[in-house]
């Protein structure tokens, strides 16, 4: 599927909504690789976001997001993005078009333990991860075992360590991490599978809403704990579980925080392994930088 220019993308919406006439538009950066994404205002005034797919495995994954978003908004205190309108491309597939969410990217590095939204997103993430396993299952979005999520985690490694980029006493750790097989025990919930401070908008005190649902699975409640664990200090880190544990439904296990500081550092190994399957210098380069500063980092501490 070829990429559109923000100018075809305004296009799409609008034959996608109707009324709905573009004024402006603009690229609006995704964390999907496989689409393409603008900003669209409309002559009311109204922003809207359109996406189209790249790759046929992009679209599938587009609609089976759209299928869950359907069904997600009601089981959430906070926004989800619900699709008003779609339009067919030419080579197959269809692009969608969502109104913005209300709210700001939460800012990490101002986030304090005792500060309300703290607890709010704990209080967040514990609503996602009370949804009913079949939500997702219904759908068609994968679903993982702990024992498969794990193995699926150890083969990410091998293939970063054949690259030869992954520090020796890094790659010992993660090895370490992933043996031990009784840190992995926990129940499989919904995960988000991408929050990172550009997915998750905020007021001053609350969550407004969650972008970029494309990654939802049944797997580790752990993986979307990983951009808090990477962002911020640990005594933040532990106030956002803390509120989680006390709002969630199921005691998450005891080993939470610990494998979320590893999903932080192997996504460092994911950037490396795109950075190699598409021969990108670039990124290898900055993903083989981002080892080493992290080697020195947890030097001689435990996992």
């Amino acid at each position: 599927m070829p990429v559109r220019t923000p100018l075809a993308l305004a296009a799409l919406a609008d034959a996608a909504v109707q009324g709905l006439e573009p004024v402006s538009v603009r690229d609006q950066p995704t964390a999907a690789r496989d689409q393409d994404c603008a900003l669209v205002e409309d002559a009311t005034g109204r922003r809207w976001v359109v996406r189209s797919p790249r790759t046929s495995a992009a679209g599938a994954r587009l609609e089976a997001e759209g299928r869950l978003l359907g069904v997600l908004a009601g089981w959430l205190p906070y926004s989800v993005p619900a699709v008003e309108g779609s339009a067919a491309l030419p080579e197959g597939g269809r692009a969608v078009v969502h109104r913005t969410l209300s709210g700001r990217p939460v800012d990490l590095e101002s986030l304090e333990p005792a500060a309300p939204l703290t607890a709010a997103i704990g209080r967040a993430l514990a609503a996602l991860h009370d949804v009913p396993d079949r939500l997702v299952e219904d759908v068609g979005l994968p679903g993982y075992t702990a024992d498969e999520y794990r193995q699926r985690r150890l083969a990410e490694v091998d293939r970063a360590a054949v690259s030869g980029h992954v520090p020796p006493a890094l790659l010992q750790r993660w090895e370490q991490a992933l043996e031990e097989v009784s840190a992995w025990r926990f129940m499989p919930c919904v995960v988000h599978g991408d929050l990172a401070p550009e997915n998750v908008l905020v007021d001053d005190e609350r969550v407004t809403g969650i972008l970029e649902w494309a990654e939802t699975r049944l797997a580790d409640p752990a993986d979307d704990f990983a951009w808090l664990a990477s962002g911020c200090s640990a005594e933040t880190l532990d106030a956002v579980i803390e509120a989680y544990t006390v709002t969630r439904r199921v005691e998450p296990d005891k080993d939470l925080a610990r494998r979320a500081r590893l999903a932080a550092e192997l996504a460092v190994a994911r950037w490396l392994l795109h950075g190699v399957s598409t021969e990108e210098r670039a990124v290898v380069d900055d993903a083989v930088a981002m080892l080493a500063d992290l080697d020195a980092a947890v030097a001689g501490t435990p996992w």
